[in-house]
């Protein structure tokens, strides 16, 4: 059992060192290469649902948007590969470290701004001002529609990980419950572990559903600025 409530959050180490980047690189060990002329049937699943989800994101795009899409399935796969691989026994979720989410959306929030800047100049800059906005208001405006533009990356890093840790911490909870309850009404242990499968099934449909919405969202941003 872990020592406190938060243990589980923390970077593992070895010797001292910490082993994040070997836990991050796991999950590509998960999608074998083919190495065949025909492929098996779980690279022609993994190739059928890449194709499904990269028309669902890429489907609004113009030219210039579908350059991004190596990028976005990139993403979308290794955010749910990662989110999934925290539900494993023993096992550390590094999407719940609020730094490595920032360096994920930062430099992807950047990346569609800059995109806009110098294709659609004018247009970037005119969503800071809304059309018939009264002329005392304009200053207001534009620091409002700054401070909107400047938050997106660490709104999209803050939904992710507290999503995340959010669904480990009830998990822990009732898993905790469970084997306390163990010996002292084994009715009550029963239903607290009804209740921790099915949380854990539901963790599972999260870990996926905040991979496509932190990629979903990097698109509507690259859409706006392309």
């Amino acid at each position: 059992m872990n020592e406190n409530l938060f243990a589980s959050f923390v970077t593992p180490t070895m010797t001292g060192i910490p082993v994040v980047l070997f836990i991050v690189a796991l999950p590509a060990l998960l999608f074998p290469s083919p190495n065949r002329l025909i492929n098996n049937r779980l690279v022609s699943v993994q190739q059928w649902t890449t194709g499904l989800i990269l028309k669902q994101i890429m489907s609004t795009h113009g030219p210039k948007g579908q350059t991004w899409s190596l990028m976005l399935i990139s993403l979308i796969i290794f955010i749910g590969t990662t989110n999934l691989l925290g539900l494993l026994p023993h096992s550390f979720t590094p999407t719940t470290q609020l730094s490595m989410n920032l360096g994920m959306a930062i430099p992807l929030w950047a990346g569609t701004v800059a995109v806009g800047l110098r294709h659609k100049t004018k247009a970037s800059l005119a969503h800071l001002l809304p059309q018939g906005t009264p002329t005392p208001l304009i200053p207001m405006l534009v620091i409002i529609e700054t401070v909107s533009l400047l938050i997106q990356p660490m709104a999209l890093a803050v939904r992710l990980t507290a999503n995340i840790t959010a669904g480990h911490m009830l998990m822990y909870l009732t898993g905790s419950a469970t084997l306390t309850l163990m010996s002292i009404n084994s009715m009550a242990a029963l239903t607290s572990f009804t209740t921790l499968v099915l949380l854990t099934i539901l963790e599972f449909a999260v870990a996926l559903i905040q991979a496509y919405v932190f990629t979903l969202l990097v698109s509507l941003y690259l859409h706006d600025n392309t």
